[in-house]
């Protein structure tokens, strides 16, 4: 008896044992059938760039500046070959250039002689007979050196991954889009002009400015609201990395890798900046919107 119990009890553990072992999963193709059978994952979309002329106007504002702040008037000009991409040109004309705190500060404090018998008053000439001589990195008014943007032109392609609708307080809805645009820019910068070399001027006398043309490549990402088929609306992030002499100051060409003033104003002046801004527009689209099946 007691054997046959035993040989119960194990036979019962094995048959446990087999069905608590974990299984593989198995996935099944559901079949839909009626009405919904081949039917497409969204009917009815409102395609709102496919096809599409669109103009922008934009105003744009720069981003963690040192000496100035610019604000840009400018326009965006799409043509949208898929609801997902498009080509287009953004362009822009440096309405307003401001002086920050920092342009104040400097043109506050800092000496417009160096050595002996400079002034005590950083803007006061010296006094007759005075060995002292002119600072060739500050100007009477240091906020005329300092450099500004005044124009940007920008081929680029927009790509847009996302789209949906945006909802406020649960009760008004918009259609909405995130895009991504990548580009190359030519940007207008006044920086200060080359002094001090062979058959130049003297950098403690010439401290005027020179515009030239900066190459850059161009990036950012945006959201688009549409509450009309005709009028849109949003805001835009764009980045513009490149080298400017932003202060006008003379910082590199000698010494260690180049490190240190070398009495000239020069590309060797240059330093790398992550030029950054932010634009608001409204967009209008020119003509016929289209529907998916």
């Amino acid at each position: 008896m007691k054997r046959w119990f035993k040989a119960l009890s194990a036979g019962l553990l094995a048959l446990a044992a087999v069905a608590s072992a974990p299984k593989s999963a198995q996935a099944q193709e559901i079949q839909l059938t009626g009405p919904l059978a081949g039917a497409p994952a969204v009917r009815k979309l409102r395609l709102y760039r496919e096809g599409r002329f669109e103009i922008a106007p934009t105003v744009s504002f720069t981003l963690l500046d040192e000496y100035r702040r610019t604000i840009f008037a400018g326009a965006r000009l799409n043509y949208n070959l898929t609801e997902w991409a498009a080509i287009g040109v953004y362009g822009a004309y440096g309405a307003a250039s401001l002086a920050t705190d920092l342009t104040t500060q400097v043109d506050a404090k800092s000496p417009r002689y160096l050595g002996p018998g400079s002034p005590s008053d950083p803007k006061a000439d010296p006094p007759a007979g005075s060995t002292a001589i002119r600072n060739p990195n500050v100007a009477k008014s240091f906020d005329e050196q300092t450099a500004r943007l005044q124009w940007i032109a920008a081929p680029q392609l927009t790509l847009v991954p996302f789209r949906g609708k945006l909802a406020l307080f649960e009760k008004a809805f918009v259609d909405t889009d995130a895009y991504i645009h990548l580009g190359v820019a030519a940007v207008g910068v006044k920086d200060r002009k080359d002094c001090g070399a062979a058959g130049q001027s003297k950098c403690s006398a010439d401290y005027e400015t020179a515009s030239r043309v900066a190459v850059a490549p161009t990036f950012g990402l945006g959201l688009t609201f549409y509450p009309s088929d005709l009028v849109s609306f949003g805001f835009e992030y764009r980045a513009l990395p490149f080298s400017w002499n932003r202060a006008g100051f003379d910082t590199r060409g000698s010494g260690t890798d180049g490190k240190f003033p070398d009495g000239k104003i020069n590309s060797d002046d240059r330093t790398f900046k992550f030029n950054q801004m932010v634009s608001i527009f409204v967009g209008f689209s020119l003509g016929d919107r289209k529907t998916s099946e």
